[in-house]
């Protein structure tokens, strides 16, 4: 992929980023994951430039996609613009107009089942979870269960990076909900939905708009989407090309769930985000060692399977 063609779908990415008008502090420093997460490994991008562009207008849709030739690329672009726009939950009116002038733009026959696939599964992490009571007495926590626990949800999650499916990793962040929600349940706290979990995440300092796109940058360098990149192949046979990195981010998060919910939930912002960086520290340096249970869960993996447990609505 030349870096022309790989600034262009950079610039969809920003421009869906911007789609809802919201150009917060927040925001803009998730623009600036995104723009490391795509750009970062194409030779001579000029990263700021192209954000300044997009940010002051200068760049608009039709420009963005011109330099798209190829039908692969050109459907790559939806897929990642329908993740930005689903990262923070349901689309807004703004984001949907923005995808239907993006689907415009692109022409040709793009496979819009993707879409609806994404559109449900963002929708799953927003689901409320039942209403309970508040924080109860919680039985005794058996903490090797609960660490086990967590790092089979990081090996889920990483070999869902690896798969080639689009599908694959809009399922990541829906799980990674959920194992913060168990965790926090474990520990006694029952009044948690998935909007508090996801208040938490970002609190820690883990963008759910930067993690979609991080991950679908890695499978563009990595090569999972062999089409687009000469043909290096889509299958799980390419899984050696690269790392699930999704797997240190689950288990930094379930781990510092563990930590924060376990310690009564008294940790400033500044610690909460300290010690997540810590961990992550030493997630990756785990999954190193468990790279090779993440590939023999990727090969084995069923999607059926793996779509009940992000639809399971949450105790």
């Amino acid at each position: 992929m030349t870096a022309e063609e790989q600034r262009a779908l950079l610039a969809v990415a920003l421009l869906a980023a911007f789609a809802d008008g919201d150009k917060s502090e927040a925001e803009r420093e998730e623009v600036k994951r995104i723009a490391t997460a795509l750009g970062g490994q194409a030779a001579g991008l000029n990263i700021p430039a192209l954000m300044q562009d997009v940010l002051l207008k200068r760049l608009g849709l039709p420009e963005a996609v011109a330099a798209l030739k190829a039908p692969e690329q050109r459907q790559l672009a939806y897929e990642l613009a329908v993740c930005v726009c689903d990262a923070d939950g349901a689309q807004t009116l703004a984001e949907r107009q923005f995808l239907a002038s993006l689907k415009a733009e692109l022409g040709g026959t793009l496979d819009t089942a993707f879409e609806a696939q994404a559109d449900g599964l963002a929708r799953e992490t927003d689901a409320p979870a039942a209403a309970s009571a508040g924080a109860t007495a919680a039985a005794p926590i058996d903490r090797a269960a609960l660490d086990k626990s967590i790092f089979n949800r990081a090996v889920l999650c990483g070999a869902l990076e690896l798969l080639p499916q689009s599908w694959a990793s809009m399922a990541i962040i829906p799980l990674q909900v959920k194992l913060v929600h168990g965790v926090a349940q474990a520990h006694g706290i029952t009044n948690i939905d998935a909007g508090m979990v996801k208040e938490f995440i970002a609190t820690a300092g883990v963008g759910l708009t930067g993690q979609y796109l991080e991950q679908f940058g890695r499978k563009l360098v990595g090569g999972l989407l062999g089409s687009v990149l000469g043909g290096l192949g889509r299958g799980v046979g390419s899984l050696g090309t690269g790392i699930a990195m999704s797997f240190a981010t689950t288990y930094a998060l379930g781990q510092l769930a563990v930590r924060y919910y376990g310690g009564g939930r008294q940790m400033s912002t500044a610690l909460l985000q300290q010690t997540y960086q810590d961990l992550l520290v030493s997630a990756r340096q785990m999954q190193q060692q468990a790279l090779p249970q993440i590939q023999q869960q990727a090969r084995t993996l069923d999607a059926g399977k793996v779509l009940e447990m992000v639809r399971k609505p949450m105790a």
